[in-house]
């Protein structure tokens, strides 16, 4: 199959350090490769990839202006246009930037859409391009109002990506971006009543620059607390692997939660506040718990070190592996070159889980 992959071109893919969509579509992207596919990546020029790459700007345009960003995503949506007929499927990941585009080309497109839906105007957006095939990365990252869907699509990981680490120091783990909504705070808080030492490993965007300094900075100085910054993968092994829990108490729709599944590749539970998507990735008691109060969370923190770490990441393998992934986005390529899916005249008909199920 001739398969065009389409990725932001904020980050490269993969990204160096923070980029949670940047690193899925690498993941896809390689796995597609090995199973013999022809794929084509359309990204920033310093990305990594086994597939042909077509660069849309030299490199990431991770600290460029928001003009400059637009101006080489229009110049990249001109590359997918010149090369469309070459392809038997244009997988998308750059939110709606491209539906224009699509309904203009006389080939078959999928789209995933891996941040939120309740921006100012998407509603709008979506209900003008309803005819647009859309996965989600969750159940709960779907709107209350009519989109598309042909089904969705949990992210997965290459399984050799990380290894299970049996046993763990005492230690709490937050991982990913320091802003309002992750809260931060809330992690501090619970290692600290838990009495455990607690690494963060974060990125601070510049917009969240004096969120980080009025509210988390003041939080640092303590002995429990240590804040590294940003890390790589090759650092998240160690960092993850000896971790007694991650914790995750997001204030906010999370789309998916890419990390919470790097932690069980390496057998660490999760303990998650039940927003967004977590309910459908935490099984409670077997990978992780879903608290609803801090009191509930420091709980669950002396709990976790009695959950079987071989299960998390047992069930990590049954549930997100690169190769179930790509899998299922298989599945979907070929309902859309045959047609099926477009001949379907109602959303209703579709399941919510078509892959997931």
């Amino acid at each position: 199959m001739k398969i065009a992959q389409i990725a932001p071109l904020f980050e490269s893919v993969p990204p160096k350090l923070y980029g949670g969509t940047e690193r899925t579509v690498s993941y896809l992207t390689e796995e597609l490769v090995r199973q013999g596919h022809e794929v084509v990546l359309f990204a920033s020029g310093d990305s990594k990839t086994s597939a042909k790459l077509i660069p849309g700007s030299q490199r990431a345009l991770r600290l460029a202006t928001n003009l400059t960003v637009m101006a080489y995503t229009i110049l990249q949506l001109e590359q997918v246009r010149r090369y469309a007929d070459e392809f038997d499927i244009l997988h998308f990941h750059i939110d709606g930037l491209h539906f224009p585009l699509v309904r203009a080309l006389d080939c078959k497109t999928l789209t995933t859409i891996h941040g939120r839906f309740d921006w100012p105007g998407y509603r709008d957006m979506f209900a003008e391009f309803n005819d647009t095939p859309m996965v989600s990365i969750s159940n709960s990252q779907r709107p209350p109002y009519p989109v598309r869907w042909m089904g969705t699509v949990y992210h997965g990981l290459p399984a050799d990506l990380y290894k299970l680490s049996p046993r763990s120091d005492d230690y709490l783990v937050f991982l990913g971006r320091i802003c309002p909504e992750k809260r931060p705070d809330r992690a501090i808080e619970i290692a600290k009543r838990a009495g455990l030492k607690l690494k963060i490993a974060a990125k601070v965007d510049k917009v969240d620059r004096d969120y980080f300094e009025q509210s988390i900075r003041p939080l640092l100085d303590d002995p429990l607390i240590e804040f590294i910054g940003e890390i790589s993968d090759d650092q998240k092994q160690s960092f993850l692997g000896g971790a007694r829990a991650l914790l995750f108490p997001i204030d906010w729709p999370e789309p998916f939660g890419l990390v919470a599944i790097e932690a069980m590749a390496c057998g660490t539970p999760v303990i998650a506040w039940p927003e967004g998507s977590m309910p459908e990735v935490i099984d409670p008691g077997v990978t992780g718990f879903l608290v609803g109060s801090i009191e509930d969370a420091v709980a669950s923190v002396h709990q976790a070190s009695a959950l079987d770490r071989q299960s998390v990441r047992r069930r990590f393998e049954e549930r997100f592996t690169v190769e179930r992934m790509a899998a299922n986005y298989l599945r979907m390529y070929q309902h859309l070159i045959k047609s099926e899916f477009l001949e379907t005249k109602s959303i209703q008909n579709l399941p919510l889980n078509f892959v997931n199920a």
